[in-house]
């Protein structure tokens, strides 16, 4: 079957937003093809997987006093990151330059006046290759999306 009709297809059965087909027509149209047999599935696999949290587990043995494990399991919802950049429209000028300054001071540049709805998007198709694990001798610390 062709490559843009299975696409056309998956979006007509709902299995995939007009944002996502679109990123697959542009990818096909590109001429990106992963080796396999269904490269569409392939391609279609990471774009479908809707990432709903960002996760943070942190497993530390007692740190306090009393020897008792240190547990955080934080779960934060994608449509809040969505939100939250969202909301920097209303930042007043005055506070958005001052925390683009600081952000610039630590090495971060971003402008948050010039954010669109595709740089978000962007940002949270980054989050579904985010994964973090770190070992160390005294706790365990896991960031990665679900």
């Amino acid at each position: 079957m062709d490559s843009r009709k299975k696409i056309l297809e998956m979006l007509d059965a709902k299995k995939i937003t007009v944002d996502e087909a679109m990123r697959l027509l542009g990818a096909v149209d590109r001429g990106e093809k992963p080796s396999g047999d269904k490269p569409i599935e392939v391609l279609t696999d990471r774009i479908s997987r809707k990432i709903k949290y960002l996760r943070v587990l942190v497993d530390s043995p007692g740190s306090r006093g009393a020897g008792a494990p240190e547990q955080v399991n934080v779960r934060v919802p994608v449509a809040l990151i969505r939100a939250g950049m969202k909301f920097t429209s209303l930042i007043p000028h005055e506070a958005g330059d001052k925390i683009e300054a600081e952000l610039h001071s630590r090495g971060v540049n971003l402008n948050l006046k010039n954010i669109k709805d595709e740089d978000i998007d962007q940002l949270i198709e980054a989050l579904a290759e985010l994964e973090v694990d770190i070992d160390g001798g005294d706790g365990k610390v896991k960031v990665f999306v679900e």
